[in-house]
């Protein structure tokens, strides 16, 4: 005998004839005529070359076999309904995984009102997040699918589906102790002083590409990969540094806080992967993004 001969419909109607004692109410059970359910038994036991099932006056009633053949069958059919709760969750909300790649000012500042907000409603999602120094990073995760969110500088690839966030803007931090009468900085009171600038490469490249605007030369004198590093810093006078507003909050009290001479703006947005196959958890978790009030507009 050919075990894929045997059809889960089979198997069906031989659990419910084993519930229901008889044909007729099997049938009603599983919205069929009677002789479906009696055909359905009838070519299983051909199949398997056994009686299963014996029919008398007083309805059916299951051999030693057919008994055994029924536990059998329900173990099947759990094993079935398991699978598709499998299937449910990971394409659903009541259960799956929604993976999340960020720098640390995003983390610290948009995203734990986000994730709080989407477990309460969907406390069987696991929500995941990933600290990445930079955007180039945090694009290629989305990009090989080691993440299904991620958190980027715009404008980016055009493989990317992605929407605005934000617009921050730069500051200037100085010593409590440099004596600035003015809220904006000019060009030459900048350059004046030592810089402390980011380590990190999207960062750096936006402020490099920003001082060179002045003629004056530029007296970088340390490059640092952590803001709060930077802050501290700043706060023994150290330097001054150009620093994202996101990035530096909390501003520690005895640091002062300038404009700079022209404005510099990074515009964060969230990314995923264009034309993949997002679960519905992805995009409702895109949903409490903007329902905190963080999308402005879908970047083209």
């Amino acid at each position: 005998m050919n075990p894929q001969n045997l059809k889960l419909s089979q198997l069906r109607a031989l659990v419910a004839v084993a519930e229901a004692g008889n044909f007729s109410e099997a049938a009603l059970n599983l919205n069929l005529s009677q002789s479906t359910v009696s055909h359905a038994i009838a070519t299983l036991e051909t199949e398997l070359g056994v009686i299963l099932i014996k029919r008398g006056r007083y309805g059916a009633v299951l051999t030693p076999l057919g008994e055994r053949m029924v536990t059998q069958a329900r173990q099947i059919q759990e094993l079935l309904a398991q699978m598709v709760q499998e299937a449910n969750r990971e394409k659903g909300l009541q259960g799956g995984n929604i993976r999340i790649v960020s720098f640390r000012s995003v983390s610290t500042h948009i995203l734990p009102s986000v994730i709080a907000q989407f477990r309460n409603h969907f406390p069987d999602v696991t929500v995941s997040l990933t600290e990445f120094d930079d955007t180039p990073e945090m694009e290629h995760a989305v990009r090989t699918g080691q993440a299904d969110i991620g958190f980027t500088y715009l404008p980016t690839s055009p493989e990317f589906e992605v929407w605005e966030i934000l617009q921050d803007d730069y500051i200037a931090i100085l010593p409590p102790h440099y004596n600035i009468n003015s809220s904006r900085l000019t060009w030459e009171q900048l350059v004046s002083y030592p810089l402390i600038l980011s380590s990190t490469s999207c960062c750096s490249s936006l402020i490099l590409k920003y001082l060179k605007k002045t003629n004056f030369p530029l007296n970088i004198a340390y490059h640092v990969r952590e803001d709060s590093t930077i802050l501290g810093m700043v706060a023994q006078g150290l330097g001054v540094s150009i620093i994202p507003g996101l990035a530096a909050r909390p501003v520690p009290p005895l640091v002062q806080v300038c404009q700079l001479p022209d404005p510099l703006i990074r515009v964060i947005g969230v990314m995923v992967l264009k034309n993949a196959l997002h679960s519905p958890a992805v995009y409702t978790f895109l949903d409490a993004l903007r329902q905190v009030g963080r999308f402005n507009k879908k970047a083209v």
